[in-house]
């Protein structure tokens, strides 16, 4: 059988080579070779520029679409979370709900009108949810022209359903594959990399090259995400022997500290892609896996992460220790493990702009995968990184009081709402030992003790026994 090849093919299979071979030549001119470097040539700024223009168009045309249908146009911008007085005392509340009932009495016990304190308590609770509000997406001030911030927008105007489809081509036919490429290529440039740079026998210059080769994936990764990072105060960036703590909103936030500096990773051995990359990381740098069964055991990740930061040569460890991911607006419990290995602490307090897209991951509702979709058909990824002076314990502070420090030093420089509560509420139940409190307090109005303050919740992170609470303040982050 003889076979036929027609023009129409031969022309289609040129341009078709050509198309790719221009598409890795511009990728490897002006992305890859950059970020080798470690240089910028303007290319993500000037897009970051362009796309603030045109969403202060597709506001004003929004405004004035939203006038001639008398619509109300968005809410105001709000992070879900809004920093509250201190409140008073236990006693003087349920003594002003007894006088507004008209009937205090001079001998302290139980009156009916207690219930409606309890009762305003829990609706409070349930209106104004601290925990609920920190695993949900930010409000935005005004549309950024993706449908997962809101569905009715595109549709006030012709122009703008037209500007909204139009993104939807630039995200989905330009940026995803590119984006793409660039992440399969840096982390297979990390596999390979890392592999072979393990099997030199040299210790001083296999940490060397392995350090330009985790900065160079990194940095190819970053731009995968067409990431946007600002550094601020350098000069305090973690040095070796030293134990590095951030906020925690997103899995990529390894990647955006990673992307100025190398660190030793901590976290559970995994199987699949993450274990390979896992095994040629540690071959080549100083990293942490730990076995499922090992990460329960507290003194031996405590034994493990004493004896890492006390080798001057080796990175800093880098540490979330929330434990979970928080949507950006605020900083959650500190768990204690990390702060107990008496070394020095670095602060680094990361802010992501919601404008180009939300880096928050929502563990329970959106798989890696899925979320890494979300993330690569996103805008771009925008954020401020703030390397604080670094910390120290203090003579007679224990190991909370220090992580609470911290934590409220990130929590300051962020500009984030510093809450006490533990992150792990996302999935769990409330410990009894929270309820208990809140009764031994009450009971303490009946019998007519001084409140000193509606303190519960910080006393019961600070004073709780530790053997009866381990698994609330004991793990170490693992991620």
């Amino acid at each position: 059988m003889t076979w036929f090849t027609f023009p129409a093919d031969n022309l289609l299979c040129r341009c078709l080579g050509i198309s790719i071979t221009v598409w890795f030549t511009l990728l490897f001119v002006f992305i890859i070779v950059p970020a080798v470097l470690g240089v910028s040539i303007g290319i993500r700024r000037l897009y970051i520029v362009t796309l603030l223009k045109v969403f202060e168009w597709a506001t004003s045309r929004m405004e004035m679409g939203a006038k001639e249908k008398n619509q109300q146009l968005y809410k105001p911008y709000s992070s879900g979370i809004i920093a509250k007085e201190p409140p008073s005392s236990w006693q003087q509340e349920i003594q002003d709900l007894r006088g507004s009932a008209s009937c205090l009495r001079s001998e302290p016990e139980f009156e009916m009108a207690d219930i409606f304190y309890f009762c305003r308590r829990g609706v409070e609770s349930i209106m104004d949810d601290e925990v609920t509000k920190c695993f949900s997406a930010q409000e935005l001030e005004s549309w950024n022209l993706l449908t997962r911030s809101n569905y009715n927008f595109r549709h006030i105007s012709l122009r703008l359903t037209v500007l909204w489809g139009l993104g939807v081509l630039i995200r989905y036919g330009v940026l995803l594959p590119l984006r793409v490429t660039l992440a399969v290529t840096g982390i297979s440039l990390l596999l390979v990399l890392t592999t072979l740079v393990g099997l030199l026998p040299n210790r001083e210059l296999k940490f060397f090259l392995s350090e330009k080769v985790h900065l160079m994936c990194y940095r190819i990764c970053v731009r995968a995400l067409t990431a946007i990072i600002t550094y601020h105060n350098r000069e305090n960036k973690p040095k070796n022997g030293g134990i590095c703590v951030a906020n925690h909103t997103t899995p990529i936030d390894v990647i955006i500290l990673a992307n100025d500096g190398c660190y030793s990773m901590v976290g559970q051995v995994h199987g699949g892609l993450m274990g390979m990359i896992q095994r040629a990381m540690v071959r080549s740098s100083p990293h942490i896996w730990f076995e499922r069964s090992e990460v329960k055991d507290r003194h031996l990740v405590a034994k493990r992460l004493g004896d890492h930061v006390a080798d001057k040569t080796k990175q800093p460890i880098l540490i979330f220790p929330e434990g979970t991911c928080i949507n950006n607006t605020s900083v959650m419990m500190f768990k204690k493990g990390s702060f107990e290995i008496g070394c020095t602490v670095y602060p680094v307090a990361i802010k992501y702009d919601p404008r180009f897209g939300d880096a928050f991951w929502n563990s329970s509702k959106f798989g890696m995968v899925n979320y890494l979709l979300r993330m690569m058909s996103s805008w771009a990824i925008v954020c401020s990184v703030w390397y604080l002076p670094p910390m120290n314990r203090e003579e007679g502070e224990d190991a909370v009081q220090f992580a609470n420090r911290v934590k409220a030093a990130i929590a300051a420089q962020g500009g984030l709402v510093d809450l006490i509560w533990d992150g792990g509420l996302k999935r769990a139940k409330v410990k009894d030992a929270f309820k208990e409190e809140q009764q031994k307090l009450y009971s303490k109005v009946l019998v007519g003790e001084q409140d000193q303050g509606d303190q519960s919740d910080n006393k019961l992170v600070e004073d709780e026994n530790p053997k009866e609470n381990k698994s609330h303040q004991d793990s170490t982050e693992v991620q």
